[in-house]
């Protein structure tokens, strides 16, 4: 097992983990890290971000639906939703210039950031019940974002309900719930695609879905999410200058 694979693990686990404190998956973090530090191609680390966020977010919502903290009703038009259009981003990503998704990517990382450290979430709940129209809107939207840039979504999704005025909690274990189908959706179109590594597809897989794992269980029990949400934004900001400089 080469050097390169092994930071390639780390960084998988590392970032699933902060992520997950979040209640996100690392995708947005995790291709410009393996972009940054490793030379796989940026087609190529999609896949390794999508399939790791399917991964690293199936745990944590198996622990949702354990302890019934799961809205299904509110879910599932957003999962349908993304899972129809997160392939079509994945292939119209062959057709737009690497240096054009580089720099969307970057627009997204500081809109994500942007998103985290600005926007006052509603700490009540919404009583009125969700727009369907708009759940698949939302799932429409971050599916194809999703395909087009490697990413999960989830960044895309929590935002738009929580401005809806939900609250912070409910819609993290919802977007925890989308974002496997839409990544794991988009993986596939990958795959029929044909640029895949499969030894780092693995291993950074499996290190990401502990790293997800465990970052679900010390969010439950010990973390604040003020603080939670000021390390994921520097973390983003970072990830954005340093693509920066790469596109520079």
């Amino acid at each position: 097992m080469d050097n390169m694979l092994l930071l390639a693990m780390g960084l998988s686990f590392i970032l699933s983990f902060l992520f997950a404190l979040g209640g996100v998956g690392a995708a947005i973090a995790l291709i410009p890290a393996l972009s940054s530090f490793t030379l796989l191609p940026l087609q190529t680390i999609k896949p390794i971000a999508l399939l790791s966020n399917t991964l690293s977010m199936t745990g944590a919502t198996i622990n949702n639906i354990k302890n019934k903290r799961l809205d299904w009703k509110a879910g599932f038009p957003i999962i349908i939703a993304s899972m129809l259009l997160a392939p079509v981003g994945a292939y119209s990503s062959k057709f737009i210039d690497k240096n054009i998704l580089i720099f969307l990517f970057i627009l997204f990382l500081f809109f994500s950031a942007g998103m985290m450290l600005f926007y006052k979430k509603q700490e009540t709940y919404n009583e009125q019940p969700f727009n369907k129209l708009y759940l698949i809107g939302v799932g429409s939207f971050a599916g194809a974002l999703s395909g087009l840039l490697g990413v999960g979504g989830g960044s895309i999704i929590m935002p738009l309900l929580a401005m809806k005025g939900y609250n912070s909690k409910k819609v993290a274990t919802i977007t925890a719930f989308v974002v496997p189908f839409s990544s794991f959706t988009g993986f596939l179109a990958y795959i029929s695609i044909g640029k895949l590594n499969y030894q780092y597809l693995l291993f950074c897989s499996i290190t990401a879905f502990i790293g997800g794992a465990f970052g679900t269980i010390v969010m439950q029990k010990y973390t604040k999410p003020k603080v939670v949400k000021k390390i994921l934004v520097v973390l983003l900001l970072i990830m954005a200058v340093k693509m920066i400089s790469k596109l520079i």
